[in-house]
């Protein structure tokens, strides 16, 4: 079985119930629509957005900066550690077919701006400040004709990401 991977990226470390809540239940949508998480496999968004996918039996990849797998939050399927500290964001990037920034400080602008580069779609939640609000709406550069798409609700998270999967399948 093939899955599409949902990469999620954003804060590390958040107090904000409301951007926690919002990442839990965009993981419960996104499982159940079958789409798979990837993410750096550590607290706050991440943390929440797999413990909503596990909710409905989703499928969650960490990527860990670190060598030591106990380092993934406990919803974390597939553990996968780097060793490679802040350059896994490449990795994260990479593999994910569509990205969703939440929040998110340094780490997370790293993570958009390789998804820039690597072309993928790029999808920043405006609700919780960080680099996903200050980047929403906007292009990084002119090598690409599109920006990164601003959303404000789950639903138009969702939205966006069958959007993409549809034109998709149309232009293969």
């Amino acid at each position: 079985m093939t899955y599409i991977l949902i990469g999620i990226i954003g804060d590390s470390e958040t107090d904000n119930y409301e951007e926690l809540e919002f990442a839990e239940k965009l993981g419960e949508e996104l499982a159940k629509r079958g789409y798979a998480i990837i993410c750096g496999g550590r607290g706050g968004v991440m943390e929440a957005v797999a413990k909503g996918a596990k909710k409905y039996g989703g499928l969650t990849i960490g990527i860990l900066p670190g060598f030591d797998k106990s380092e993934a939050n406990p919803y974390i399927d597939v553990v996968i550690p780097t060793g490679l500290g802040w350059a896994r964001n490449s990795i994260v990037a990479l593999a994910a077919d569509i990205i969703v920034a939440i929040g998110g400080k340094s780490g997370t602008l790293s993570e958009i701006a390789y998804a820039w580069m690597y072309g993928k779609k790029i999808i920043a939640v405006k609700n919780f400040g960080g680099w996903a609000q200050k980047l929403a709406g906007s292009r990084i550069d002119e090598r690409r004709d599109d920006f990164i798409l601003p959303a404000t609700t789950v639903k138009e998270v969702i939205s966006y990401i069958s959007s993409f999967l549809n034109k998709t399948k149309k232009d293969s």
